[in-house]
């Protein structure tokens, strides 16, 4: 299990933690990569399953063109080379989730080779943020193993297969990483990534993005490697973030009482926050890898490499900017519109009907925001649709309603999706009142209510304005022209 925070700030700085991420993302092919057993989340156990998936002798693979166009829309988005000639090979280990007794996966030559991903972290010790481009070794393809389920029966460990070949995506880094948050924010992009891609849902408390840890320490100004360690068992951000701080702090401590680090795989509790010995870690000359007889070479010709290109949507970094330059979004509003893909694609839709850019920003990181979850995000159910919306705020802008009323009339459109707001905004009483006579009635209904503060104001308590404006808005339901009541104010007042 990891040790607990017992060593000084200063033993700590002395050392620094040398981190290497491999993340596995299921990609959202329709069958498997190497048959054609549905490839779906959620079913019945052992029923996405085929004589290919199992292994049964006589039976030949075959690879799916789609996880490959996946890949390679991965590699794109990094700036990795992309392997023209691919061969897969056979990965042997020994464990019951994985039926044929092996894995096929890519050993010498991975699809995809190199590349990057710019993160935005912050120092552990200044609170300072800084960017930093976190570098990929490689990216490889291979078949996602069965799923062991180990608390459903109280004597013996259960199976289920359905998960078994589903195309993944291995995301190897350089030992590259040097803080917990570098760490987190990395496979927080990943998952943004693969999401605007439309590659992989990014779930990872469905298992279909899951991320293994390898962790060393060295002294600090060190240029060699440590011995690493990697943790498995890691299903969020959140977890990967902890398990890389009590690795580096269980390392150091072992270090310090003179003991030896062992090349093993851990498990991480989430629970408790502590790590188990599982195994050593095995090397690469215990899985015998030799390249598969019954699959073979897969050349990416200069004509499918152009045709996925072609079809690679805009990123979440050109979208930023667009944001900023085009719409003129502040940089806060830009990042948060552009974190998710849906969440960008209906602002556009927004803009499409309506100019007001930075209203849209506010509609839809205040109410819109408010009213969505993952789920609802995921599917693009947003609770009023882009029309509607730009309705709403060209209503605002054109004195049509309040702001204060265009809240109660987005509430309602929520309930009545077939109703337009102008519609809503009428059968409501909500349409804005610009009636002088009305509003000067109003006006001075008010002001006789409060002669004190009328008092106030006149001795240069100018703030009390604000009151009075508030006063009457209430009076009128909030459907008063809050302009033309302060203009009514000031004269009278």
């Amino acid at each position: 299990m990891i040790a607990e925070a017992t060593l000084s700030p200063e033993v700590l700085s002395q050392y620094e933690a040398v981190i290497g991420l491999e993340v596995h993302c299921q990609l959202l092919t329709q069958s498997k990569i190497f048959a054609s057993d549905t490839n779906a989340f959620g079913a019945e156990p052992n029923t996405n399953i085929s004589v290919i998936t199992l292994g049964h002798p006589g039976t030949l693979p075959k690879l799916n063109r789609k996880a490959v166009d996946y890949a390679v829309r991965m590699g794109l988005a990094c700036g990795s080379t992309i392997t023209r000639h691919n061969v897969f090979a056979r990965k042997n280990y020994f464990y019951p989730d994985l039926p044929k007794g092996y894995q096929l996966s890519q050993d010498k030559g991975p699809i995809c080779v190199g590349g990057g991903i710019l993160v935005k972290a912050k120092d552990p010790v200044t609170g300072q943020s800084y960017q930093t481009t976190i570098q990929i070794h490689h990216i490889h393809l291979e078949e996602d193993a069965g799923k062991s389920i180990h608390d459903g029966d109280q004597w013996a460990t259960q199976l289920d297969y359905n998960r078994a070949g589903t195309p993944l995506i291995e995301m190897v880094t350089d030992p590259c990483i040097r803080t917990a948050d570098e760490a987190g924010q990395y496979l927080t992009e990943v998952r943004r990534l693969v999401r605007y891609l439309d590659i992989c849902d990014g779930n990872m408390e469905e298992g279909s993005l899951r991320c293994d840890v390898n962790v060393s320490i060295r002294p600090k100004g060190a240029t060699h490697l440590g011995t690493k360690v990697e943790v498995k068992n890691l299903n969020s951000i959140r977890n990967v973030m902890r398990a890389v701080d009590s690795e580096f702090l269980r390392q150091v401590e072992l270090t310090e009482s003179g003991g030896r680090i062992t090349q093993e795989t851990r498990t991480f509790d989430a629970a408790t926050g502590l790590s188990y010995a599982m195994r050593e870690k095995e090397t690469m000359n215990d899985y015998r890898y030799f390249p598969d007889p019954d699959l073979t070479p897969v050349v990416i010709s200069d004509a499918w490499l152009a045709d996925i290109q072609a079809q690679m949507p805009i990123l979440p970094a050109e979208l930023y900017l667009k944001f900023t330059s085009v719409y003129g979004l502040p940089e806060y509003d830009a990042a948060l519109l552009t974190d998710a893909k849906e969440l960008a694609e209906y602002y556009e839709a927004v803009c499409a009907t309506t100019s007001n850019y930075k209203a849209v920003s506010n509609w839809i990181m205040g109410p819109v925001k408010g009213q969505l979850n993952e789920k609802t995000l995921r599917e693009r159910q947003f609770p009023v649709s882009a029309e509607r919306l730009a309705a709403l705020i060209n209503m605002v802008d054109g004195g049509v309603v309040s702001q204060t009323a265009a809240q109660q009339v987005f509430a309602l459109m929520i309930d009545q999706p077939d109703a337009t707001p102008e519609a809503i905004a009428k059968a409501n009483g909500l349409v804005q009142n610009r009636n002088t006579d009305a509003l000067q009635t109003l006006v001075e209904e008010v002001l006789a209510a409060w002669p004190d503060k009328v008092e106030q104001y006149r001795k240069g308590k100018k703030n009390l304005l604000g009151l009075f404006v508030g006063e009457v808005m209430k009076k009128s339901k909030g459907s008063a022209d809050p302009k033309l009541v302060n203009e009514l104010l000031a004269k009278i007042l």
